[in-house]
């Protein structure tokens, strides 16, 4: 998931946090995440407005597992960051659907890396589906959602 509409750059890009549209938005596509996949493990950057993202898709879904991580950053290294995923699922066996919520251009690089070929442009808000098989660590991605469109 790509975090909500955040307020237009500034020197210190870690710190912006949302707009009520980014908020409106992070709650809505909670909404749908508790309809359609309950994810139960949450992947999050550190940066204020994924915080603020995770915290507004936690009003409608539980999370058994939730870290912060630095791996998901917008200048992350995409490779890494599936690595850390990828350990994290093999580490949590409890947790069957996992949120990550991050930033352009990490979040399509990763998707990419998960799902080799499929680098989709994330609006703000938007979700990526991919099922991801544990056992052959391959992955196939189903669609994009995002939250004008739910």
């Amino acid at each position: 998931m790509r975090h909500g509409e955040a307020t237009p750059m500034q020197a210190d890009d870690a710190a912006r946090n949302l707009t009520q549209v980014g908020h409106v938005e992070a709650e809505k596509m909670g909404i749908w995440l508790s309809k359609n996949h309950l994810p139960d493990a949450l992947l999050v950057s550190p940066y204020i407005r994924a915080q603020q993202t995770a915290q507004g898709v936690a009003k409608n879904n539980i999370f058994k597992f939730s870290e912060t991580t630095n791996d998901i950053v917008p200048e992350g290294k995409p490779h890494i960051a599936a690595d850390y995923l990828e350990t994290l699922i093999a580490s949590h066996p409890e947790c069957d659907s996992w949120l990550v919520v991050a930033h352009m251009p990490i979040v399509s690089y990763l998707v990419d890396q998960l799902s080799p070929g499929n680098m989709p442009i994330f609006n703000t808000g938007a979700i990526a589906v991919i099922n991801y098989d544990e056992k052959t660590q391959r992955s196939q991605y189903m669609s994009i959602n995002a939250p004008e469109n739910v």
